[in-house]
């Protein structure tokens, strides 16, 4: 790949993604890597576990719904947004779909790896969630109780850039129950990410429907990503920068060059795709997005067998993001989720209109990758860890 390619909208494309993903799999299936090996009858273990819980979870696959954060919203089988909806029965459908964005992207921005050790007890039900289903019902309470609006009395279900510009890693703190015997990774990073949403330039995050719909009836998966990489690359924390922009979720791999994968960035884009159909637009083609590169669906990778360590230090130390041996992980992560999705298709005898890529990922490949770390190791943790600084995965 010639250094003339990269530019800053190819790194911000799911092309991008999926054709250095593929780089990075033809470098470690050539026995290039010191960190990993491939192997298929590992892959098929993958594929086996994720039709394992994929028929656990439904008996119908047609019913299977998106991976998205609205799945985190309905945790212990309360309909969360739901118990709200009698407060928008005066709203238009377009403002609805407004503040269910307003929600997402929050939410989403919240959703980096929360560690082992922090859990949240919802007030109402007392039930105790951790991870992400944990930050996804934390955060929704904090929207639900104004702590995201500017009115938080006479308006609270909204998010409001002006409240989010003050927000401080005390208000994040309370909101998410942290202590000293509750500690949350990447607390500060995390309030960070949420001040810099309130100077994007946009009065609320929901006003991306309007930059999103305007004029369209139909929308590609695709061009929802690159207006969220556009409005919100600037909350990124300072990494990589690329003629004066910086790059978000792009690591450097020496024999590859850069590595896009814009986590955070597509699975706010699919947490979007409900909010736009409840509004009456049609999002198209959503197997242009990439599988999430993240440590559930890397996890699976490795703990089916699919990803051998060459070296113990992998399973043994902890690594930042842009370390080596992360970037070929997430990078490997993206490119056999596309080949664990067309098996379980094949199995299922379904094609990838019905069963598409979101639904492989909701359906099967996080649930399993949480299952085998559940049985392989106390606390379910990753099988490598990653240093989090609540901004990344």
């Amino acid at each position: 790949m010639s250094p003339s390619s990269d530019n800053v909208q190819y790194l911000r494309s799911p092309a991008a993604i999926r054709e250095r993903a593929g780089q990075v799999l033809k470098y470690v299936e050539d026995g290039r890597s010191q960190w990993f090996a491939l192997d298929s009858d590992g892959l098929e273990a993958a594929v086996q576990a994720t039709l394992k819980v994929t028929r656990d979870r439904f008996s119908d696959p047609a019913t299977i719904p998106f991976h998205s954060r609205w799945r985190h919203f309905e945790a212990g089988g309360h309909d969360r947004w739901a118990s709200l909806a009698p407060r928008f029965e005066a709203l238009s459908k377009e403002e609805v779909a407004r503040r269910r964005m307003d929600l997402a992207i929050v939410s989403v921005l919240l959703d980096a790896g929360a560690g082992a050790g922090w859990s949240y007890r919802e007030p109402g039900t007392g039930e105790t969630y951790a991870r992400s289903e944990g930050l996804g019902v934390a955060s929704f309470h904090m929207f639900a109780n104004g702590a995201f609006s500017r009115d938080p009395k006479g308006d609270p279900l909204r998010v409001d850039a002006e409240r989010l510009s003050a927000l401080t890693p005390v208000d994040v703190a309370l909101g998410f129950q942290v202590k000293a015997h509750n500690p949350l990774l990447g607390l500060e990073g995390r309030a960070e990410l949420l001040r810099k949403l309130g100077s994007v330039g946009l009065e609320r995050p929901g006003a991306l429907f309007d930059l999103i719909a305007k004029d369209a009836a139909k929308m590609k998966a695709a061009s929802i990503l690159a207006a969220v990489l556009d409005r919100f690359s600037s909350i990124w924390p300072s990494r990589l920068t690329l003629d004066g922009q910086p790059l978000g979720d792009v690591w450097r791999h020496p024999a590859i060059g850069l590595v896009p994968f814009h986590k955070l960035s597509q699975w706010m884009s699919y947490s979007l795709v409900e909010p736009l159909q409840g509004a009456g637009l049609e999002v198209v083609e959503l197997d242009a997005l990439t599988g999430l590169p993240e440590y559930r669906n890397g996890g699976l990778l490795i703990d089916a067998g699919a990803l051998r360590p060459k070296q113990s230090a992998l399973l043994q130390e902890t690594f930042a993001p842009g370390d080596e041996p992360i970037v070929e992980w997430r990078a490997l992560t993206v490119a056999l989720l596309d080949r664990v999705a067309e098996h379980v298709r094949l199995h299922l005898g379904m094609d990838a209109v019905r069963l598409p890529l979101v639904k492989v990922l909701e359906a099967g490949t996080w649930f399993a990758g949480r299952r085998l770390a559940a049985e392989r190791r106390a606390g379910g943790g990753p099988p490598i860890a990653v240093a989090s600084d609540g901004t990344v995965f």
